[in-house]
């Protein structure tokens, strides 16, 4: 089972950063939730995966994870952030958000909890252990 998992982990993290994109695009361009600040910038990171992992697997190329962790990390270091603002374990006052849409406006709250700021470190994640999962696959 952990192997089959292992095998198809780039499988899991493409279909995990295309429902990423798709929801994101969903939340701005249907419900036009505007986007936050840190927001942009985890798209940023979250938006070129998908094309990345569908090139990493059609060349089948064993160094995938060396292209897909650093934005993936660096979206991730992101959304942790914009979580730990939005929860208010940092205070306000440190929000980049200072004009425009705040970091910490309350669009949708599913069970009364899971926030976008939680799915896109969810995303993030998913895609993250995928990728390395995937690797200890091919040693």
């Amino acid at each position: 089972m952990i192997q089959t998992l292992r095998k198809n982990a780039l499988y899991i993290a493409l279909v995990q950063a295309i429902v990423a994109v798709l929801g994101s695009l969903y939340f701005s361009n249907i419900l036009m939730y505007p986007p936050c600040v840190l927001c942009w910038f985890q798209r940023i990171a979250m938006f070129p995966l998908f094309i990345t992992l569908i090139v990493g697997i059609l060349l089948k190329d064993r160094n995938v994870h060396l292209y897909v962790l650093p934005p993936a990390l660096i979206g991730w270091c992101i959304s942790l952030y914009h979580n730990l603002l939005y929860y208010k374990f940092i205070p306000d006052t440190l929000a980049p958000c200072s004009t425009g849409v705040s970091c910490t406006t309350k669009y949708v709250e599913y069970f009364g909890f899971v926030t976008i700021p939680l799915l896109a470190f969810i995303a993030f994640s998913i895609i993250i252990i995928a990728v390395i999962e995937h690797r200890k696959y091919l040693k």
